[in-house]
C-alpha cells in the first residue's frame, strides 16, 4: 500500500496547510541557514547545522531525515512511525519507511522491520528482508514471495541468502524450482549462476546436466539430447525452452528445422512449447526467412501474441497482401485492433480490395484516434483532426489555495537553495499520488510558473493525456519561431522534435550522450558551430536553450535539404541517421504510410509518427485549440514516392 498527499486526509491537509500560512505570515527562517544545513546533514557534520536558523522552516523534515537515518538500525520503529506520520505526503516519508526497512533487514531486527513496513516495499533487497521478516509470523506468505524472487535467471542480492536457504530446507523451494532457475540463468548468459545452481542439484538431474554441457557447445546437438528430463520429465520444458531460446536467436532456419523433428515427442508443458512456438514465429518474421513461412502461418493462430501479430501486419503490407493484412488484424485482441494504426490498416486494405464502404467505416474509427494513423485516416476522409482537447479552469481564490500547499511551498523552497533533482522528487511524488482536481491544480500552478519540464512530467504522471495546453506548452515558443524562420524550417516540426527529444528539459542528458532539449551530440555541436562559424559550445554551452535551439535547427533544416523538403524523412533521419534513411528509401514501398510502416526501428517508427503528430498538436494550440487549415503533412509529402527518388543527392 502507498501513503498518499496529506491533502487527501482533510484533518492532515488542513493542519499543514495552516502550519504554512502561519509560517508565511511571520518572519521565514533562512534559505541559506538551511542550505548550509542539508548540505551539513548529508555529511553528517551535525556541528554545522544552526537548529534555531531553521526551526520551522517547510524543509526542516529534509534535515531531519538525514539525522534519523543516521541512527538506524539502532532508532526505534516508533521514532520511524513519527516521523512517517509528521511528513505523510510528502517523499521523505517514504524515503524514511525504505531505509529503515532495509536498515533493520541488514541488522537482523525483523521485528521492527514489520512495524515500519506497509506492504511489501519496492526494491529487491528490501523485498528479501521483508520476507525474511515474514518467515516466523506468515510463513505461506513469506513462501510465495521468496519464490517470486527466486524465479529470475540473474543473481539476486545477498540480503535474499537467508530467506532462499530456509525455503530449500523446509522444501519451499525444490530441485525443480533449482532446475528452472538455473534454466533461466543459461538463457541469459549467466554462466557462474548456472555452475552454482548446478552444484544444487542431486543425481536424479546429472542427465539434465549432461544435456546442458552438450547443448552449450552446440545447439545443433537439441534433437540428439533426451527428451524426459528430471522426475516424471518435469524438467524437459525449461530446459528446451532454455536451449531454444538461443538456438533460434543463433540460426532461427535450423532451430526451426530442428524443432519440427522434435516437437510432437516433447513431454513439455504447453506454456513452454508456446514460448518456443512465439519466438520462432518472431525471428522469423524479424529475419524475413521466407521458407518458415508456412508454418507461422499455420501457428500464428494459436500462438496470438501482439508483437507476432502485428509483424505479420507488417510483412503483409511489405508484400501489398491486403487479404492477408485484413486476416491478421482480425485475429489481433480487440483493445488493440481498435487502435487507430489498425483501423487505418484495415481501412487501406478494404480500399485496395475495392469495398470503400468498409474502408469509410474504418478510416472513420481511425480518426478517432489523436495521432499519427488518426491523423492520416482524417485525411483519406476529409475530416477535421480529432484533438479531444480538455481544458481547466481553476479560480483566483483556489489558485491562491494551492500556492500555500506544503507540496508547493517545499518545492517552492527547495528550487530557492538549488536542491532541483529533490524539487522534482518532491514535485512528481505529489503528482503520483493526488486525486484527480488536485493534480489538475499542480499542473496549472506548474504552467502558470513556467515549469515546462516539470508540467509535461506532471501530466504524463497523472496520465492527463487530453490536456494538451499542459502537456503541450509554449515552451522557448519565441526561440522556435526565430530560428525557425531563420532556417526555413517549420516551426512546429521543431517543437515535436523537442517535446519528443526531452519533455521540455533544457538539461536532458541521454545514455548515449546527447543534450538539451533537441538532444544534439557533443561532436554534431561541433560540427554544426563550425559551419554557422560560431564558437564551439562544449558538452555545457549546448545545453543553453536558444543556442540548442538554433544547432537543432539547422540540423534538421540539412536533412530536409537532403530529402527535398521533406519532414516526414528528414524526422526519421534525425533520430536515426541520415545513412540508414537513405538505405530505407531505397529499399522502401513508395506511398508515406506504407515507408513509415516498413522503417525497421520501432524506435524511429514511434519518433516519427510522435514528431509528425505533435506538430500538428502545437499548431493547433496556436490556432486556439482548432486544426482548421492544420495538416500534418503537405500534399507533396503525402503523394510524393518514398524510394531513392526522394534523395537530392541520387
Amino acid at each position: 500500500m502507498r501513503h498518499t498527499l496529506s491533502f487527501r486526509r482533510a484533518s492532515g491537509w488542513l493542519a499543514a496547510a495552516a502550519f504554512s500560512l502561519s509560517v508565511t505570515a511571520h518572519a521565514q527562517p533562512s534559505d541559506s541557514a538551511m542550505r548550509t544545513a542539508l548540505e551539513a546533514a548529508r555529511n553528517h557534520e551535525w556541528h554545522r547545522i544552526d537548529q534555531a536558523a531553521i526551526d520551522g522552516h517547510v524543509l526542516e523534515g529534509y534535515v531531519e531525515y538525514h539525522r534519523l537515518r543516521s541512527r538506524l538500525p539502532q532508532a526505534e520503529p516508533g521514532q520511524i512511525l513519527e516521523f512517517i506520520e509528521r511528513h505523510r505526503g510528502a517523499p521523505v516519508a517514504d524515503w524514511m519507511r525504505g531505509q529503515a526497512i532495509a536498515r533493520y533487514g541488514a541488522a537482523g531486527r525483523y521485528g521492527s522491520l514489520l512495524a515500519v513496513a506497509d506492504g511489501e516495499p519496492s526494491g529487491t533487497e528490501r523485498q528479501c528482508h521483508y520476507y525474511t521478516a515474514l518467515l516466523g509470523s506468515a510463513p505461506q506468505a513469506a513462501a510465495e514471495g521468496g519464490r517470486a524472487l527466486w524465479r529470475v535467471g540473474r543473481s539476486q542480492p545477498d540480503a535474499c541468502d537467508t530467506l532462499f536457504d530456509h525455503l530449500r530446507a523446509n522444501g519451499e523451494i525444490g530441485e525443480l524450482d533449482i532446475w528452472e532457475r538455473m534454466m533461466l540463468a543459461w538463457e541469459q548468459g549467466e554462466t557462474g549462476l548456472v555452475s552454482y545452481l548446478g552444484r544444487l542439484l542431486g543425481s536424479r538431474w546429472q542427465e539434465g546436466r549432461d544435456a546442458v554441457e552438450r547443448l552449450q557447445r552446440s545447439y545443433a546437438d537439441i534433437t540428439r539430447v533426451p527428451t524426459c528430463i528430471g522426475p516424471e520429465c518435469r524438467g524437459s520444458g525449461p530446459l528446451f525452452a532454455a536451449a531454444m531460446h538461443g538456438f533460434i536467436r543463433a540460426d532461427t532456419e535450423a532451430a526451426m528445422e530442428a524443432w519440427r523433428k522434435i516437437a510432437a515427442h516433447l513431454p513439455i508443458e504447453e506454456r513452454h512449447r508456446h514460448a518456443i512456438e512465439e519466438e520462432l514465429a518472431f525471428y522469423s518474421l524479424v529475419r524475413d526467412i521466407t521458407h518458415n513461412m508456412d508454418w507461422v502461418d499455420e501457428a500464428l493462430p494459436r500462438i496470438g501474441t501482439t508483437r507476432v501479430l502485428e509483424l505479420r501486419i507488417r510483412h503483409a503490407l511489405a508484400n501489398r497482401d491486403w487479404n492477408d493484412v485484413l486476416r491478421w488484424v482480425e485475429l489481433l485482441p480487440e483493445d488493440t485492433r481498435d487502435d487507430s494504426r489498425w483501423q487505418y490498416w484495415k481501412a487501406r486494405a478494404h480500399e485496395q480490395l475495392g469495398d470503400q464502404e468498409r474502408a469509410e467505416v474504418a478510416y472513420a474509427r481511425a480518426a478517432r484516434g489523436r495521432n499519427f494513423f488518426g491523423f492520416a485516416a482524417a485525411d483519406r476522409i476529409g475530416r477535421p483532426y480529432s484533438l479531444n482537447l480538455e481544458r481547466s479552469t481553476l479560480n483566483d481564490s483556489f489558485r491562491d489555495e494551492v500556492a500555500q500547499w506544503p507540496t508547493v511551498q517545499r518545492t517552492e523552497a527547495l528550487l530557492r537553495i538549488g536542491e532541483e533533482g529533490l524539487a522534482n522528487s518532491e514535485w512528481l511524488h505529489a503528482a503520483a499520488t493526488a486525486s484527480p482536481r488536485e493534480v489538475r491544480a499542480l499542473a496549472d500552478y506548474a504552467a502558470r510558473r513556467g515549469w515546462h519540464a516539470r508540467l509535461v512530467q506532471t501530466t504524463i504522471t497523472a496520465q492527463l493525456w487530453d490536456a494538451l495546453d499542459w502537456r503541450f506548452p509554449e515552451a522557448y515558443r519565441e526561440h522556435f519561431l526565430y530560428w525557425g524562420q531563420q532556417t526555413g524550417v517549420d516551426p512546429y516540426l521543431l517543437m515535436g522534435i523537442a517535446r519528443r527529444e526531452s519533455a521540455y528539459n533544457p538539461k536532458a542528458l541521454s545514455p548515449a550522450g546527447a543534450r538539451g532539449l533537441m538532444q544534439i551530440m557533443p561532436g554534431t555541436a561541433t560540427l554544426l558551430s563550425r559551419q554557422l562559424g560560431i564558437s564551439d559550445p562544449g558538452p555545457y554551452g549546448v545545453l543553453d536553450p536558444e543556442l540548442n535551439i538554433r544547432l537543432g535547427s539547422t540540423y534538421i533544416r540539412d536533412m530536409t535539404n537532403r530529402y527535398r523538403g521533406n519532414r516526414l524523412a528528414a524526422a526519421a533521419a534525425y533520430n536515426a541517421g541520415p545513412g540508414r534513411v537513405d538505405r530505407w528509401l531505397r529499399d522502401a514501398p513508395e506511398e508515406f504510410d506504407l515507408f513509415v510502416e516498413s522503417i525497421p526501428f520501432r524506435e524511429t517508427r514511434d519518433y516519427v509518427q510522435a514528431v509528425l503528430s505533435y506538430r500538428v498538436i502545437f499548431e493547433s494550440l496556436a490556432n486556439g485549440g482548432s486544426s482548421e487549415g492544420v495538416a500534418m503533412l503537405s500534399q507533396a509529402e503525402k503523394t510524393v514516392r518514398y524510394d531513392a527518388s526522394l534523395l537530392a543527392r541520387n
